[in-house]
């Protein structure tokens, strides 16, 4: 398959569609393809393009006991998201803390980061964050790293839901070359 290949975290099938839906709702009205499996389903021979490692719930960490592994070693370009981005910080060797925000923050971008630059506005829903692994560059202000990407591959995370309020940073990893 080309195009994108996004990752449900999601346990309870309902999160769905908070978490994962409005992700498929931006890439399908841009008519980019896409493919969406549970994260236990995805396998090193998964073909794509691009992944996206969507976020969950406050109260669903079964994440946490999931295998992420492979993260370290793909080519594959990545952008995760809240539980996504603490997938790939953890599989680098981060630590979670506890931090819990909820609703709409300021953070400011001290460099571009896939569209994003300046002061914006973004949705935080999470009650963890990680600490930057090494070779992770933070984007933002902020002492708890809000956007960060490896400094040699194309994998990206955000804490924040960039498909609440920033929807242009979504497709601008997805046209990311």
């Amino acid at each position: 398959m080309s195009g994108v290949l996004i990752l449900n975290l999601c346990k309870e099938p309902l999160h769905f569609y908070e978490f994962v839906k409005p992700v498929e709702d931006i890439l399908k009205k841009e008519g980019i393809a896409f493919k969406t499996i549970p994260f236990n389903q995805f396998t090193s021979s998964s073909a794509c393009d691009k992944i996206i490692i969507c976020g969950t719930s406050l109260k669903d960490d079964h994440y946490l006991d999931l295998d992420f592994s492979w993260i370290r070693s793909t080519s594959i370009p990545i952008l995760g998201i809240c539980a996504g981005c603490q997938m790939i910080c953890l599989s680098f060797g981060a630590q979670l803390k506890k931090q819990t925000e909820i609703g709409y923050y300021k953070e400011t971008f001290v460099n571009p980061f896939l569209g994003l630059r300046g002061e914006q506005e973004v949705y935080h829903l999470h009650n963890k964050y990680a600490t930057l692994p090494k070779d992770f560059i933070s984007f933002t202000e902020s002492k708890i790293p809000q956007a960060i990407k490896h400094q040699d591959k194309e994998i990206y995370g955000v804490l924040f839901h960039p498909e609440v309020r920033n929807k242009e940073m979504i497709l601008a990893f997805t046209k990311h070359r």
